[in-house]
């Protein structure tokens, strides 16, 4: 089983995995079924969609029937006034078959223009606050991609008491000074304020090549070899305050659960000439550059 520990200040004792849900988007129930039933198996409990992963929304509503209650359900809204964000979740929890999720995050909230809007007043954070004052979510939280976002989530963070963030973080990323940089300010932060931290792209080996014909399960190619990933999941889970959400393909997901699980007992942190090797042997590549690639 997966060790839990608590989701920043929400009460909820969460797995330190989080199963990403973005990786039913395009299955069949049959399918879906099947990959809810792996991660019950692990005990994982703390589900995280969002509006826009395709059909995953209502993948999950057959199992939240009997597993509501057990689960940490989140959900995203992309929008950014509030009105389309008001109906946006209303539509997720209709998608959902609940009357409530526990966590909506604003997805990906990194653009200026974006943010002044969401901040603004009748935009989605004055909106979702009031959503939680009807009972409608229990908490909130924002998300993002790319190099700049520890920086953005700081300053949302000033501006409101997000429950909690979500970024990337792998030995790749962290390799860039200033996001490493602007990553312990934001974790610091996180810590002081009891903001849960979440992780994304642990495994991630790097944007897919053009010639590349092989199946695509996530908008990136993850890396395959199960001892690389078991030191990427290591390498995030050796620190205590961060979860790890699995990749959105599912076929990886065996592979991150039994590393995951063998957190309650002793474990080594992989090195940094390990961690150096994955990288040259796998040809491991940021998948952000602060320019270019920000956008996915």
């Amino acid at each position: 089983m997966i060790p839990t520990m608590p989701f920043g200040r929400t009460g909820h004792d969460s797995t330190r995995v989080l199963f990403g849900a973005a990786a039913l988007g395009s299955m069949s129930q049959q399918r879906a079924d099947a990959t809810l039933e792996l991660i019950t198996g692990h005990g994982v409990n703390h589900i995280d969609t969002a509006a826009s992963y395709g059909e995953s929304e209502l993948r999950l509503a057959p199992w939240l029937v009997d597993h509501r209650a057990g689960v940490f359900l989140a959900t995203k809204t992309g929008e950014r006034t509030g009105s389309a964000a008001r109906d946006e979740l209303e539509r997720s929890l209709t998608r959902l078959g609940v009357d409530h999720v526990d966590l909506i995050q604003l997805h990906n909230l990194v653009e200026e223009d974006e943010w002044q809007t969401a901040f603004a007043p009748a935009g989605v954070v004055e909106a979702m606050a009031a959503a939680r004052d009807e009972g409608l979510v229990r908490h909130i939280g924002v998300t993002g991609h790319g190099l700049r976002i520890a920086g953005m989530h700081q300053r949302s963070l000033e501006a409101f008491p997000f429950d909690s963030v979500l970024l990337p973080y792998s030995a790749v990323l962290l390799r860039d000074p200033g996001y490493r940089e602007d990553v312990e300010v934001l974790r610091s932060t996180c810590r002081a304020r009891g903001v849960a931290v979440q992780t994304i792209k642990a495994i991630a080996r790097r944007r897919w090549r053009e010639d590349d014909q092989s199946r695509r399960l996530s908008w990136y190619e993850p890396l395959r070899d199960p001892d690389a990933i078991d030191r990427a999941v290591r390498f995030v889970l050796a620190e205590p305050d961060l979860f790890l959400n699995t990749t959105s393909d599912a076929t990886l997901l065996p592979l991150v659960l039994d590393a995951a699980s063998r957190l309650d007992r002793p474990f080594e942190v992989p090195t940094d000439a390990e961690l150096e090797a994955d990288i040259d042997d796998h040809g491991i590549e940021a998948i952000f550059d602060g320019g270019a690639l920000e956008r996915i």
